[in-house]
């Protein structure tokens, strides 16, 4: 098979979809691995790397998407990219198509067929890969709203840890996954006054016998975020429902009872976000006030540290991108359901019930089509 793997072109983002490791793995099966000159540059590859792990440079990336049978990315094409998407066309990537009905629309005119590393699932229940990069944005959350909440940035001017005599900032953390469990570690870390909401006891014992005495929890309900948010200095939304939209949490009409000042730091942006005046940002422009409110809504965050997270994102796509190279996508998929799963887009037929739900687009079950 041959692998493409293309620029990513998202402003600011500087990650890439095949590492010189994974690309010298996949030649060594007996794959073709043809690189965008420059893509890994961000993350620290120059193109000897690649060259040296077996794969061909290209030119542009038109000469990656004419001549790969698999595309491989960080983020959601974008739509230069997906014009030149193909029918037949392998697509593997983060693609976040629920609260992007442009996208969706593309993709299904473009006859490819798209497995999305955000839906992928394990034995455990979990989300393999997008894991990796929760944790990154997890831990990148509270050093983020730190950075926000100084007053040259518009923030209430609170340092996290405050210092003697001086109380530390307070910070709800909404979700307990991945995302919120590693935002809260880091925030407790800085010597943040810090909460954790969730709606699942188990995990609230979990994070209670864990990580007892390094911040607190709480059953997540409307009623105890009103309670809390006059008193936070900063929210983290870390909520996640595989595959659809988020839910908006924290409304505007809420934002009076909050300190002037205050920061939200949506990591849920990509689906959506779960504040409801949240809406995309960039590293080049990360955040806006509303209502004297600070948001920090960058949606690709694990793009500030792009070897780190390249390197994670890599370790975990590695063996799916190779099973799909070995075996082509419906014998991988047929064999695996948990990457099954993450098939989202087949030869113009949404394969994704939550993104189906959340779009109104009628959707067809990826097990007839394997």
């Amino acid at each position: 098979m041959k692998i493409g793997c293309p620029k990513e072109i998202k402003p600011q983002e500087f990650r890439v979809g095949v590492t010189p490791i994974a690309a010298r793995e996949a030649v060594q099966a007996g794959h073709e691995v043809i690189v965008e000159t420059g893509a890994g540059l961000g993350a620290g590859f120059d193109d000897a790397a690649y060259e040296a792990a077996g794969a061909r440079i290209a030119g542009t990336a038109k000469e990656v998407f004419d001549a790969a049978d698999m595309i491989v990315k960080v983020k959601e094409p974008q739509a230069a990219e997906r014009r030149m998407l193909r029918e037949g066309q392998l697509l593997f990537t983060y693609l976040h198509l629920a609260p992007d009905p442009e996208q969706t629309k593309d993709l299904l005119a473009s006859g490819c067929t798209a497995i999305a590393y955000e839906t992928v699932t394990d034995a455990a229940g979990g989300l393999p890969l997008l894991a990796p990069m929760s944790e990154v944005a997890g831990r990148l959350a509270p050093q983020m709203g730190a950075w926000a909440l100084q007053k040259a940035n518009g923030g209430r001017g609170v340092l996290m840890g405050g210092v003697p005599g001086v109380g530390p900032a307070r910070v709800i953390v909404i979700g307990g996954g991945v995302v919120g469990t590693h935002a809260a570690r880091i925030a407790a870390g800085m010597g943040a006054d810090v909460t954790v909401l969730d709606r699942s006891l188990p995990r609230l014992r979990y994070l209670d016998d864990v990580f007892g005495g390094t911040f607190k929890t709480g059953y997540s309900s409307a009623g105890l975020l009103a309670e809390l948010l006059p008193q936070a200095d900063m929210v983290i939304g870390a909520v996640l429902i595989p595959g659809a939209a988020a839910p908006k949490l924290v409304r505007r009409d809420q934002f009076p009872i909050m300190k002037p000042g205050a920061v939200l730091v949506d990591v849920a942006i990509d689906q959506g976000g779960c504040f409801e005046t949240s809406k995309p940002t960039t590293h080049a422009d990360p955040i806006y006030e509303v209502d004297g409110i600070i948001h920090y809504c960058v949606a690709n965050m694990p793009g500030a540290v792009a070897r780190t997270s390249t390197l994670a994102l890599g370790n975990a796509t590695m063996p799916f991108l190779l099973a799909l190279a070995n075996k082509g996508w419906k014998r991988a998929c047929a064999e695996d359901p948990h990457l099954l799963n993450g098939l989202n887009v087949h030869a113009g037929q949404l394969t994704c019930a939550a993104v189906g739900e959340a779009l109104g687009i009628a959707t067809v079950d990826p097990a007839t089509l394997v």
